[in-house]
């Protein structure tokens, strides 16, 4: 098991990989540094290898196909997870190790939003959606992660080995952010320089697309996390709709003791009975998810039972 892991995602990265390898060999010369390929045209990883980094390769495209390789494959007592575009400094690395090691952090945040990120990236819808997307995700699992999207992270072996990786693309951030804050994991945030990438270097991030995927990622995880919260909102804006088609012929059949609007009625019924099926749907799946809670913990147990014995 290694003690300290630089894993460093990449996909055509040949004019930046030399520069954070060597970085990181600088700043942490204990650690070993890993560089998966996902499938480059360029020459990221004859360059990487040369820096003197680990080299392996994810053929399935994605950044959460890379991540998930990772995880799987590296054992260490301290992960660092960064991109390959050399956005992020090397420097802050040692605060965020200790923190692993020393202080028992289950994630680091390496968190770009409270420093140089709004001056240093020329993208202005990615601003705004860094902001939204933090906003709407502290807000709704009360969190205070202040940076969600960021590349530049560390683990506990405990995170890394219980982390189940779902999603395929650049909306792994979010998963973990949310998966972390769920399951009542250690988060510490630590403030990071961060500076755009340098010319010839082009961003994979879409910043439609890959923001679409970033909501509906957000969206999806609160339904399953927050199952009673979620049905239960949708309980209650059935419902509304339900009263607001029942009020008016209730209203006719108080003043003529008729009802005209059968359909209507009707309809208001349907919808309520939908109102009802979703908050014990909420209430069921809410159960199974405490339940799922449960069965973490334990196996918590059990990964840091076999941390203690590496």
């Amino acid at each position: 098991m290694d003690k300290i892991a630089v894993l460093v995602p990449c996909y055509n990265e040949e004019k930046t990989i030399e520069k954070v390898v060597n970085d990181w060999k600088r700043e942490l010369p204990e650690a070993v540094i890993y560089v998966y390929d996902n499938n480059s045209t360029d020459n990221t990883s004859e360059v990487a290898e040369k820096a003197g980094a680990i080299v392996r390769h994810e053929y399935q495209q994605g950044k959460g196909n890379v991540i998930r390789r990772m995880f799987r494959e590296i054992e260490a007592q301290c992960y660092i997870m960064i991109d390959g575009d050399d956005t992020y400094p090397a420097e802050f690395g040692k605060e965020m190790v200790v923190k692993v090691l020393e202080r028992d952090v289950d994630m680091v945040v390496g968190d770009r939003l409270s420093s140089t990120y709004f001056e240093e990236n020329k993208r202005p819808f990615h601003n705004f959606g860094n902001s939204l997307v933090r906003e709407s995700i502290n807000r709704l699992f009360k969190s205070n992660i202040r940076d969600i999207m960021t590349g530049y992270r560390a683990f506990s072996y405990r995170f890394v080995k219980t982390f189940p990786v779902l999603s395929k693309g650049f909306e792994i951030e979010t998963e973990m952010s949310i998966h972390a804050v769920d399951k009542n994991m250690l988060v510490e945030n630590v403030i990071i320089e961060y500076r755009d990438r340098p010319d010839g270097s082009e961003s994979k991030l879409n910043t439609y697309s890959d923001g679409f995927k970033v909501i509906k990622t957000i969206v999806k995880l609160y339904k399953n996390y927050k199952p009673l919260n979620f049905f239960g909102t949708l309980a209650l804006l059935l419902l509304l709709i339900s009263a607001a088609m029942f009020i008016p012929v209730l209203a006719t059949y108080i003043k003529t003791g008729m009802v005209p609007n059968f359909p209507t009625l009707i309809v208001s019924g349907f919808i309520a009975l939908a109102a009802i099926q979703s908050f014990f749907a909420g209430l069921v799946l809410t159960t199974i998810v405490e339940k799922s809670k449960q069965d973490f913990e334990f196996k918590l147990q059990t990964i840091q039972q076999f941390c203690n014995r590496k």
